[in-house]
């Protein structure tokens, strides 16, 4: 059992994810369209078959966004879909805002940042942490077609390098 754990653990860390994290979605789209400036982690308020749904790993944060109203932060467009068992009870609206779990100062924070600056709070990754679901937001800047070609260029270019080097030391060797 415990080399069972060890192998995951392993597992998760050569992916880049703490050992113990599962990562329930994750906006690919958001760092091809975005800068990423800097990323927070925080919490979520979430209904019991939102949970479920979610250990199911249905979720989508596509579209999702973030945003302070009345120095709250709120998570929009997050589209978690209504648990199959939980028709007897209602269930819950796949689409409705949900309440974020940061401190005041760093709502303080997010609030100069996006104000003085054209920034964007965007949500990066959704994921278990010990038990419980966490946001992976970062504050982005928004960047233009050339930009995105410029990114893909740089991109393919270090690959290229990438396996340039990889043939070399495999013919040197």
């Amino acid at each position: 059992m415990a080399q069972a754990k060890k192998t995951k653990a392993k597992r998760d860390a050569k992916k880049g994810e703490p050992a113990g994290d599962k990562t329930v979605a994750s906006n690919r789209r958001a760092r091809h369209d975005y800068d990423i400036l800097d990323t927070f982690e925080c919490g979520i308020v979430l209904v019991g078959s939102e949970v479920k749904s979610l250990r199911e790993g249905k979720a989508q944060l596509a579209d999702a966004y973030a945003r302070v109203d009345d120095h709250e932060l709120w998570l929009f467009s997050l589209h978690i879909p209504p648990w199959k068992f939980a028709s007897g009870f209602g269930g819950h609206d796949p689409d409705r805002k949900r309440k974020l779990l940061v401190h005041r100062h760093e709502i303080d924070e997010f609030v100069v940042k996006t104000q003085t600056q054209p920034l964007t709070l965007i949500p990066l990754k959704l994921y278990f942490h010990e038990g419980k679901v966490k946001v992976e937001l970062g504050l982005a800047r928004g960047r233009k077609l050339h930009d995105k070609r410029h990114a893909i260029r740089e991109r393919d270019e270090k690959r290229e390098a990438d396996r340039a080097v990889r043939a070399a030391a495999r013919w040197s060797s």
